[in-house]
């Protein structure tokens, strides 16, 4: 590990036999606008992503349904040939529609072709990560993912996929995978106002298994919001620096993915993730989930 990544906040965590910053970067909102379309600032783009490197960031997530395919394809550009520290974590499950939806996309033809093109847009012959998304976009759906699950883990057998997780999922498929093949990570909403994996959560940590919480202010109540920025303004620190500091407090299992098309919000995000929180103020902010 360089000095920069020993000096990002949180230190590291590992998924299998790799390891990775707990403070990554999600390269969600480097396309166009709803996640559709080429970025409006291109180069702007590949400078994020350049900067999040020379960061000592080690753990960038993408999608090949982002944009479709623009993240991926801006992620080779900038990046490769990527270092050896540097690991990418994917998604496959879902496409894009004309209308900028969702839509799912499970079967294992489905799967095995999104595996491809994430390989092609990458530049890659083996994925570091590959997670299942299962849900919708109004969030998980109860029900077996056996049949996708099993198509993933056929092709890590094949050598395409290192390591296999899960996204959007409820505790029930959490489980059910597990059964199935080892898993490295659990990718699902969550953040001081939405609580409802805390108990997964902590069952992962014993595991050594990590979380990523996507939507770290998604979510919020006016009241919610209101005690968050009450503590920043104490802290001298915005909302998103002080919401992403009790996520690294909250458990050591837990990744984070902020994303930003900007150098200086990337910048910010990594600094001031750095928060030293009392006791006191994680009790406070403990309060505003429950």
């Amino acid at each position: 590990m360089n000095t920069l990544s020993a000096s990002l906040p949180g230190g590291t965590w590992p998924l299998g036999d790799l390891t990775v910053t707990r403070f990554g970067y999600g390269a969600m909102q480097l396309a166009g606008p709803g996640v559709m379309g080429p970025p409006a600032d291109r180069d702007g783009a590949l400078a994020v992503l350049r900067e999040a490197a020379d960061l000592g960031i080690t753990h960038i997530d993408t999608s090949g349904a982002y944009g479709p395919h623009v993240t991926n394809r801006l992620i080779r550009e900038a990046l490769h040939p990527y270092p050896e520290s540097l690991h990418i974590v994917t998604k496959v499950g879902a496409v894009r529609d004309e209308q900028g939806g969702w839509p799912p996309a499970r079967q294992p033809e489905d799967l095995r072709r999104a595996v491809h093109e994430n390989l092609e847009d990458l530049g890659l012959d083996v994925l570091d990560v590959v997670n299942l998304r299962l849900g919708d976009a109004q969030g998980p759906r109860p029900g077996s993912l056996a049949e996708p699950f099993e198509a993933l883990v056929e092709l890590q057998q094949q050598g395409l996929i290192r390591h296999l997780g899960v996204s959007n999922a409820t505790a029930e498929q959490v489980a059910e995978a597990q059964v199935i093949a080892p898993i490295v990570c659990v990718q699902n909403m969550y953040n001081l106002a939405h609580r409802h994996d805390d108990e997964l959560i902590d069952e992962l940590a014993d595991r050594g298994i990590a979380y990523v919480p996507f939507f770290p202010l998604g979510g919020f109540t006016p009241l919610q919001s209101t005690a968050l920025s009450a503590v920043a303004t104490r802290l001298d620190a915005t909302p998103m620096s002080v919401a992403l500091a009790w996520l690294l407090h909250r458990s050591p299992n837990i990744l984070l993915i902020p994303g930003t098309s900007s150098v200086v919000h990337l910048r910010e995000n990594a600094a001031g993730t750095g928060l030293s929180l009392s006791d006191e103020e994680l009790a406070e902010l403990d309060k505003i989930g429950r």
